[in-house]
């Protein structure tokens, strides 16, 4: 079963870059600007949380877009060679994407960030399923109402006589 309410995945891979870029600098705009903040002199804490936003806030965005990106090159990969959709896609992807980052410092370093990254993707999805499972048993399901009078033999109850202000006596 396919999951039509997204982009085909090419355009899926380029949304997530970009969604993981923008939440990455967001993210790192608050972050270094609070940092910045602080560290700078009594006077010139407003320009130093500026500088540090300035220098630092891109570097985070570039650092979440490549790992938004690469996860969903790897999730788009994973679903067209299993044809499935369900949450093992999303694990499989992140120990290729954590192992692919990782790779730099050598094959240990790539083990323990696949690892590390599968076992997040893993909690994010369980976490996911337990709160979708939590929300579906809140609303119950209920018997649908069915109006007065409908399904009865057509003499087997006298018309309803109006009453109120516009009965006609």
């Amino acid at each position: 079963m396919q999951d039509h309410t997204r982009d085909p995945c090419p355009w899926v891979i380029l949304n997530d870059f970009g969604g993981a870029f923008a939440m990455g600098s967001i993210g790192g705009a608050v972050w270094h600007g609070i940092k910045g903040f602080r560290n700078s002199p009594a006077g010139e804490r407003r320009i130093g949380a500026l500088t540090a936003i300035k220098a630092r806030a891109p570097v985070l965005g570039g650092n979440f877009g490549v790992w938004g990106g690469l996860f969903s090159t790897f999730d788009c990969a994973v679903k067209g060679i299993r044809k499935k959709e369900d949450p093992w896609n999303a694990i499989i992807a992140g120990f290729f994407t954590g192992g692919s980052l990782a790779m730099r410092g050598g094959i240990k370093a790539s083990r323990n960030g696949a690892i590390g990254c599968a076992i997040l993707l893993a909690i994010f999805e369980g976490v996911g399923i337990g709160v979708q499972k939590m929300m579906a048993a809140q609303v119950p399901p209920q018997q649908p109402l069915i109006p007065e009078g409908h399904g009865q033999s057509q003499g087997s109850s006298p018309t309803p006589t109006p009453q109120g202000a516009f009965a006609t006596a």
